[in-house]
C-alpha cells in the first residue's frame, strides 16, 4: 500500500468519505477536511507511519496529492536518518 492509498483508507475508516472522491487531485476543502481534520488526519497518519511530526503542518497542503508528498518526504528523510523534520512551511 502506497502513501496515498493509506491516507485514502484513513479517510475512509476515521472520516466515513466517499472512496470514489479520494483522488490524488482531490481538494481538501472539496472533502470537508478544515484546518482542525487536518491535524486529525497528520495524528492517524503518524500512528499509521510511525512518524511523529514534530514541525508544524504546511499551510500549503491542499490536495490529497499534497499530503500524501509531505508524508513521503517525511519517510524519506526520517529512513536518512534526517529526522522528521521536513515540510517546512512551503507557503512563503
Amino acid at each position: 500500500m502506497n502513501t496515498l492509498e493509506a491516507i485514502q483508507s484513513i479517510l475512509i475508516e476515521e472520516f466515513k468519505l466517499s472512496p470514489d472522491r479520494l483522488r490524488a487531485e482531490a481538494m481538501l476543502a472539496d472533502l470537508g477536511i478544515d484546518s482542525l481534520d487536518l491535524v486529525d488526519l497528520i495524528f492517524k497518519i503518524e500512528d499509521r507511519f510511525g512518524l511523529k511530526i514534530t514541525d508544524e503542518v504546511p499551510r500549503s497542503l491542499a490536495t490529497l496529492g499534497d499530503v500524501a508528498a509531505y508524508i513521503d518526504e517525511l519517510l524519506e528523510n526520517q529512513s536518512t536518518g534526517g529526522g522528521t523534520k521536513a515540510g517546512t512551511d512551503r507557503s512563503s
